[in-house]
């Protein structure tokens, strides 16, 4: 691992079977992710946006080694390298067991505040759980640490005897962020955390986690299909299409100077207050979004690309550097200088 790397992601493949007959037998598989690197640096915020269904949630939940208890069957291959302090380990190698010592270390925020919290847990409980588990505290040191987290989101340490039906959307996911902060991790995967929010609270959970992640020098891997959301809280971006990173960069170079044909498309939806802007053209993309199942070959976004040319179907096209560390892996676009 580079030295500056908290985590490092090589060749990651998700492979979802797909069962039918009398038997259950497998007969065919969806590539959720097909082989994708990427490098989340210390204290760095990294966002992860695409359409639903491009494999930005699987990618998340492969780190964290959650897929096999929601998927039976499911095949992840590939390198997850995690920087501890017991050094480098390859989370895909580990068992269970060996699992749960790291755990601590990586902690993730879900996207559904109203089911991933335990109806028959107190907010304290619910907060207390991870630390049952991860560490030595005693009841008093414990309770103490509960209070403390929730005032830290923003709650009081006396609502900790209440339930999450008691709480607002936007207050559950407070709850699910002292939850995932409660172990002192170092990365925390945020998976869609205010897609199921109100637009005014939504600003509130992205301004706290901002300030979370300079106080407790947290590094961030923010998944959203929301590009403005994205472009606001992250210090680089990665654009998804069909299990592949299509594009990868600085966020100001990828979100106002794009150079991926589905990142142009991507960006050119997201509504914006400057009908001056490059892209207040809406950028039409012709043909249906291919299903997992039957992916084009070579470039899976060769279908729909206004610049495709006969030979995107011989190989996936690897993330190519051009300049300025922005990325693309398409070898047909034209790259400008940012100013």
């Amino acid at each position: 691992m580079k030295p500056e790397n908290i985590l490092e992601i090589r060749n990651l493949k998700v492979k979802f079977p797909v069962t039918g007959g009398l038997f259950l037998r497998k007969v065919a598989e969806i590539k959720a992710v097909d082989g994708i690197d990427l490098d989340i640096v210390k204290g760095e915020s990294l966002g992860l946006v695409g359409e639903s269904g491009c494999g930005k949630s699987t990618v998340a939940k492969a780190i964290i080694k959650v897929l096999r208890f929601a998927a039976p069957g499911v095949e992840v291959t590939g390198e997850i390298w995690l920087r501890s302090s017991d050094g480098e380990v390859d989370l895909l190698k580990l068992n269970n067991k060996e699992m749960r010592k790291y755990r601590g270390y990586v902690q993730i925020i879900f996207q559904d505040p109203y089911s991933s919290l335990n109806a028959r847990l107190s907010v304290g409980q619910i907060v207390e759980e991870p630390l049952l588990y991860h560490t030595k505290m005693n009841k008093t040191e414990r309770t103490d640490r509960v209070a403390w987290l929730l005032e830290k989101v923003g709650l009081q340490a006396e609502q900790s005897k209440r339930y999450p039906h008691e709480f607002s959307g936007g207050q559950r996911q407070r709850i699910g962020i002292a939850r995932a902060l409660a172990t002192n991790p170092k990365l925390i995967i945020a998976d869609e955390p205010v897609s199921a929010l109100d637009v005014s609270i939504q600003a509130q959970v992205i301004n706290l986690l901002q300030s979370l992640q300079k106080e407790f020098d947290l590094s961030l891997l923010f998944v959203a299909h929301d590009l403005s959301v994205v472009e606001h809280i992250s210090s680089r971006i990665a654009v998804m299409y069909l299990g592949n990173i299509v594009e990868l960069g600085d966020s100001r170079n990828v979100y106002h100077h794009p150079v991926h044909p589905y990142s142009k498309a991507l960006l050119s939806a997201v509504p914006l207050p400057n009908l001056k802007s490059k892209y207040k053209k809406r950028i039409i993309l012709t043909g249906d979004v291919p299903t997992p199942l039957r992916k084009p070959s070579g470039c899976g976004f060769r279908t729909r690309c206004p610049i495709a040319k006969p030979e995107c179907a011989n190989a996936i096209p690897p993330l190519e550097k051009k300049i300025d560390g922005h990325f693309a892996a398409c070898p047909y676009v034209k790259f400008e200088s940012v100013p």
